[in-house]
């Protein structure tokens, strides 16, 4: 018996935004492998040419901070994965304003528009899988990290709306929520988070980040990725409008 690789996406579209570092290369990567036609959307014109490059995708620099320009975007792809985000870390008494309007419409309106976007054609298809990357934030809360958290219990909402009204055409919408994940986005954090809690940067990691966690380590990319092909293959097609969380027992609590 000799090992067969899965191309059960052959012939799918998909869209992976934030697809050219951390999580969402994790999943360009991987639904590349399963077969999908790959367009790495992201901000970096230098890392979404080296990495459609060498996956053999399409590269779409591009701002999604920027809504307007998205406001008459048609998208045609089978999957879209809303990846894309930032962070920042400050009590809300000191939280810049306008970081909170950047992460809300990098993180809420961006998605929207992707899905009105990409939603008409994959219904007239009959067949579409929107995943939608929340996190553990988009269940609960943590201090010092009001627009992330705002954002993500954003997107839990639209992934639902997406379910409900693209059922009847064969498309699913879907979360995934994981935990602290091994990811450029999460070392950056480590400073801010040691200085909001006055403690040292070595100490962020098991102090804070995963403090609520039963399994004491951090999530590899290509686990996230690998829920996420799953979400988009035909064994999911009757999985929607769920949040299936990957965070070491976190939310068990």
């Amino acid at each position: 018996m000799t090992d067969r690789p899965d191309r059960t996406l052959h012939g799918r579209r998909a869209v992976v935004t934030g697809g050219a570092s951390g999580i969402g290369l994790a999943c360009a990567r991987v639904l590349a492998e399963r077969g999908a036609e790959v367009t790495v959307a992201d901000v970096d014109p230098d890392a979404t040419a080296r990495i459609a490059d060498e996956l053999g995708a399409h590269a779409w620099v591009v701002d999604l901070a920027d809504t307007t320009a998205l406001d008459e975007l048609a998208l045609d792809a089978d999957i879209l994965v809303n990846n894309a985000g930032v962070q920042r870390v400050s009590p809300i008494a000191r939280f810049a304003p306008e970081d909170f309007r950047l992460i809300q419409r990098l993180m809420v309106e961006s998605p929207f528009l992707l899905v009105r976007a990409v939603l008409p054609g994959m219904c007239d298809r009959g067949w579409g899988r929107i995943v939608n990357l929340s996190s553990v934030h988009g269940l609960r809360a943590s201090a010092y990290k009001v627009a992330y958290v705002t954002a993500k219990h954003g997107i839990e909402g639209l992934s639902k709306v997406a379910a409900l009204e693209g059922g009847p055409y064969g498309v699913t919408s879907n979360c995934v929520n994981p935990g602290y994940v091994r990811t450029p986005l999460v070392e950056k954090q480590i400073a801010d988070q040691a200085a909001a809690h006055g403690i040292p940067e070595d100490e962020v990691v098991e102090k804070v980040m995963l403090t609520e966690s039963a399994v004491k380590r951090l999530i590899e990319p290509e686990q996230v990725a690998s829920l996420v092909a799953w979400l988009c293959s035909d064994d999911a097609a009757m999985v929607s409008g769920a949040s299936y969380t990957m965070d070491g027992g976190w939310t068990a609590r």
